[in-house]
């Protein structure tokens, strides 16, 4: 499974949606994700990918892990996965 796959399952979970019903544009807050659901989603992806992500849920807009599409965390967990290996 690719990580683009593993990923919208990942993000489709945390929305209680199919995962055919999240797209790459999708947004966080297209999906109905709050806060909580964002930093489930944050922790379940370092669990499944074994990588630390450089976020900060207080201040996300400040993160250094642009968290804005589907298609940007996607990226961002892949550039972590190079950095890290």
């Amino acid at each position: 499974m690719s990580i683009k796959d593993r990923v919208i399952g990942i993000i489709a979970e945390q929305a209680v949606l199919e995962p055919s019903d999240v797209t790459e544009d999708s947004t966080l807050e297209d999906l109905g994700i709050d806060s909580l659901g964002l930093v489930e989603s944050i922790f379940a992806i370092e669990e499944e990918f074994d990588i630390s992500v450089p976020f900060n849920a207080n201040e996300p807009q400040k993160s250094d892990f642009d968290i804005s599409t589907v298609a940007s965390i996607i990226s961002g967990i892949e550039t972590l996965m190079k950095e890290q290996s």
